[in-house]
């Protein structure tokens, strides 16, 4: 594992407005710097409503902080326009959030191809990708079903082939098991090790599953604008 850091928060802060002119904001982040190393599996814990999914946003460039820098290999993301980081994040990074988003009406093929499509990749070669990451998440049976076909864990387990069709650099995960039971938890987030190891891919993981926590290599806690370990 490199020990340059892949990803660098530095100074982030973030604030909430509230719709009242009367009332103070909501203060997320406070100044808050945070290192992920390529290759690493981490943890974000902390209460509910703490401002953990913001978090996960920002260091994915869905959101942008009030001040600070998001650094990528050496360059700030921040300096870059819409498309640009519409681009970085179809490119570099994979989401999996607690509902799976995935298309109904679709097979889990063409779920999983979606990213490539959208990237202007070959057809052939995006659906042979997609067909190998369903195979990874043992999936290779099920390529043809619909979605509304598919079992609740099932449905993850395609967000997840989707997340890495591009072999992103990064999977971010806000609640990936949240609406699954017990057994099917465990099954994605060994699946999600494993797929850590084979493809040397940095894992950011939003959860209060103790079980999951447990498995990342480093657990950090978000509390009072501020990020520490855990």
């Amino acid at each position: 594992m490199d020990n340059a850091p892949l990803v660098t928060l530095e100074g982030i802060s973030k604030t909430f407005q509230s719709e009242s002119s009367d009332a103070e904001g909501l203060t997320i982040l406070k100044k808050a710097d945070f290192d992920v190393k390529k290759g690493e599996t981490i943890a974000v814990v902390g209460a509910s409503g703490i401002g953990k999914s913001t978090l996960l946003n920002i260091i994915g460039t869905l959101d942008k902080p009030d001040e600070g820098h998001l650094v990528y290999k050496g360059k700030n993301l921040l300096s870059l326009g819409d498309d640009a980081l519409a681009r970085f994040r179809n490119r570099k990074i994979g989401f999996v959030f607690q509902f799976h988003y995935l298309l109904q009406g679709f097979t889990a093929l063409e779920n999983v191809m979606l990213p490539g499509l959208i990237a202007g990749k070959p057809k052939k070669s995006i659906e042979k990708q997609a067909a190998n990451m369903l195979e990874r998440v043992e999936l290779d049976n099920r390529l043809y079903h619909r979605v509304e076909e598919l079992s609740g864990g099932e449905q993850q387990r395609v967000a997840i082939a989707r997340a890495l069709a591009m072999k992103p650099d990064m999977l971010l995960a806000d609640e990936p098991t949240g609406n699954l039971d017990a057994k099917n938890s465990d099954k994605v987030h060994r699946m999600m090790l494993e797929l850590n190891k084979d493809l040397d891919m940095t894992i950011i993981v939003v959860t209060h599953n103790n079980a999951l926590a447990d498995m990342m290599g480093r657990k950090v806690t978000l509390e009072e604008g501020k990020i520490t370990a855990a």
